[in-house]
């Protein structure tokens, strides 16, 4: 890839949301304050709530999906959108970087500057975040991030730490080469695969976010599920034989 196809000329915040109006708004204005980031997305996916209108209140330009179609989509919808923007900016010299934040970060979205810094310097193709101990405990048990992680190592050799981190950036070509994405929650594993595979640089960088943790009742057990499913087929149109979870294999 030629320096020409990986200028980038600042960022773009693409921030997927469904039923976040309690928490868009720290988000976004949180997002705003990001050093090069110049233009912040919200994608409403599909959201019963008044997520719309308060991201709108808080600074964010806002497109929505009048039924939520899954993560994927919505990052698709933001990137689109964000053509349309740079296609009326007469004196843009190259396309932004994407920066991938969840809706949930709240003020923790400011410390997403070693995610842009790379990428800025030509040093990486792709960030994807590495999250601290979160303050609130989870309710899983690493099966959907074992079978990522598992999945990953089998498809390029390279061992992702949080595999399903969703806080990402990259360069705009790197984003439209791993084009159409991987459907729902498989969408960060596909991601990280097809970069690899055709050569992109991809790098974790340790990030202080804090967002919400999903507990250990039905709905949780449920979205893990959906999660699971998700990564599997990733893992499975890639032609990827997923390994059983490491603590059933045998010794």
């Amino acid at each position: 890839m030629t320096n020409l196809e990986r200028r980038v000329d600042g960022v773009a915040a693409i921030i997927p949301a469904k039923d976040e109006q309690d928490r868009i708004a720290a988000t976004v204005q949180a997002t705003r304050g990001i050093p090069g980031v110049d233009v912040v997305i919200v994608v409403d996916d599909g959201s019963t709530d008044r997520t719309t209108a308060t991201a709108q209140a808080a600074g964010a330009v806002v497109v929505g999906h009048a039924r939520n179609r899954g993560k994927a989509a919505a990052m698709e919808t933001g990137a689109t959108a964000l053509s349309a923007i740079e296609s009326r900016e007469s004196s843009r010299t190259g396309p932004r970087a994407l920066l991938f934040l969840d809706a949930d970060l709240e003020d923790t979205a400011a410390g997403a500057q070693p995610l842009v810094e790379p990428i800025l310097a030509d040093e990486a193709d792709m960030t994807i975040g590495i999250l601290p101990a979160q303050r609130t405990e989870g309710g899983g048990r690493g099966l959907v991030v074992d079978l990522a992680r598992t999945g990953i190592e089998r498809a390029t050799g390279w061992t992702a730490t949080q595999p399903l981190s969703g806080q990402r950036c990259l360069t705009r070509a790197a984003f439209e080469a791993a084009l159409p994405l991987a459907q729902g929650f498989g969408v960060e594993t596909g991601l990280t695969i097809d970069l690899l595979r055709q050569g992109f640089r991809v790098t974790e960088v340790d990030v202080e976010f804090h967002h919400r943790v999903t507990g250990t009742d039905l709905k949780a057990q449920v979205h893990r599920g959906k999660q699971y499913a998700h990564v599997m087929r990733a893992l499975v149109t890639r032609g990827i034989r997923p390994a059983a979870p490491a603590r059933f294999r045998t010794r």
